[in-house]
């Protein structure tokens, strides 16, 4: 697809919403077509159906939006219950809302911190690179256990995963040493355990409850997922808050409406380029009027889903203070976004530090001229300079 700019939404699925909710597609890779639903509940009947399977996708050509399988095989996010019930079990503690609960106040002290020097070196600065940036991966590192000096290496690895341009060998080449690192450090957890996700996986490998494929897989897609989508959705959500001053400053004015405000800005912000993963039916379904037959490939795309308007009233305009249907930004059904707490507490905390802390926050330079990510799947600014 085309890149686009800013908070520009897709016309493609915004057109197909309106037309034909249930379209027949065939994207730049893979093989074959595949259905691709847009409309709210049709998204949600599609990703609650226990006849969707992620699991089938492995292994097939599915026409995708990349020339490699961003997912590694093995790990939740393309297995199907029983197996996918058992790895997010395991997983759940981490992302629960008392652990979140508990790091929400050494999280808001981190983003004090870098407000401080963000502050201190005076503007305008990148908030990108200085604030949102750093705090997302601090957050997730020290959650799942990934030692600050290996930071700078992973991110490398998932610029080279999430791109759209790369190849398929070059993506399975990143995918086997990223496998390889988190495998050693896996060991090196199994020996010497501290309070991480990565220690709970080894142990829970130790006594049978998990592959170490399994293992790998998981902690691959949690940390890389945490170090791209928080990043790109904060860095999204300030760009929107910054270029929509009556909204902000209606913020600002209650700030207990905080959680209310992220609520809309998840549902309003396009996330992604194209959409996600697929799932593969099991048997002949029947959605919205068009029969879906077994082993056709379905992808459903939440950011149109978002834009329903026979759920929103008024979809395509901001409003801080809407309270409709849940968005569906972390997804819907087994496989709703392991990590939607920490993400939504992150962006709760970010936006409160900014809030407080520059009352005076503007973009640097006209809002059309600072410059979106380009050939990778998740959308977002490459800078985002403000002055105060």
């Amino acid at each position: 697809m085309d890149p686009l700019p800013g908070t520009v939404f897709d016309p493609l699925p915004h057109r197909l919403l309106r037309e034909e909710p249930v379209a027949r597609v065939r994207l730049r890779h893979g093989e074959g077509h595949a259905w691709l639903v847009t409309r709210y509940e049709h998204v949600k009947q599609i990703a609650a159906d226990p006849r969707m399977s992620r699991a089938l996708t492995v292994g097939r050509p599915v026409t995708s939006m990349t020339p490699h399988t961003l997912a590694p095989a093995g790990g939740v996010g393309r297995a199907d219950p029983p197996e996918h019930t058992r790895l997010r079990r395991l997983i759940a503690p981490t992302f629960g809302r008392r652990r979140m609960r508990a790091l929400r106040d050494h999280t808001r002290e981190q983003a004090a911190e870098l407000a401080r020097r963000t502050a201190e070196a005076g503007p305008p600065a990148d908030l990108a690179e200085t604030f949102i940036g750093p705090l997302s991966s601090t957050v997730v590192a020290e959650l799942l256990g990934v030692p600050a000096a290996d930071l700078d290496r992973v991110e490398q690895w998932r610029a080279g995963i999430l791109s759209s341009d790369t190849t398929a060998a070059e993506g399975e080449a990143v995918k086997k040493e990223i496998a390889g690192y988190f495998a050693d450090l896996a060991r090196q957890r199994a020996d010497r355990p501290v309070d991480d996700l990565l220690s709970e996986l080894a142990g829970a490998r130790e006594t049978g409850g998990l592959s170490t494929r399994e293992l790998v897989s998981t902690a691959v897609m949690l940390t890389l997922n945490g170090l791209d989508a928080v990043r790109n959705i904060v860095a999204t959500m300030v760009y929107v808050l910054l270029t929509h001053p009556e909204e902000t400053a209606r913020l600002r004015a209650d700030p207990r409406r905080l959680p209310l405000a992220v609520d809309e800005l998840l549902r309003y912000i396009p996330q992604r380029n194209g959409v996600g993963m697929p799932r593969i039916a099991t048997a002949d379904i029947e959605v919205g009027g068009v029969t879906i037959r077994e082993g056709e490939a379905v992808y459903v795309f939440y950011p149109a889903a978002n834009r329903d308007p026979t759920v929103y009233t008024d979809p395509d305009r901001l409003d801080l203070e809407r309270n409709e249907a849940p968005n569906l930004a972390f997804g819907h059904g087994v496989h709703y976004c392991a990590g939607a707490q920490l993400a939504r507490m992150e962006a709760e905390v970010m936006l409160e530090t900014l809030l407080d802390r520059f009352p005076r926050l503007a973009t640097a330079v006209p809002p059309e001229q600072i410059a979106w990510r380009t050939g990778t799947v998740n959308r977002g600014p490459v800078t985002l300079p403000v002055t105060w």
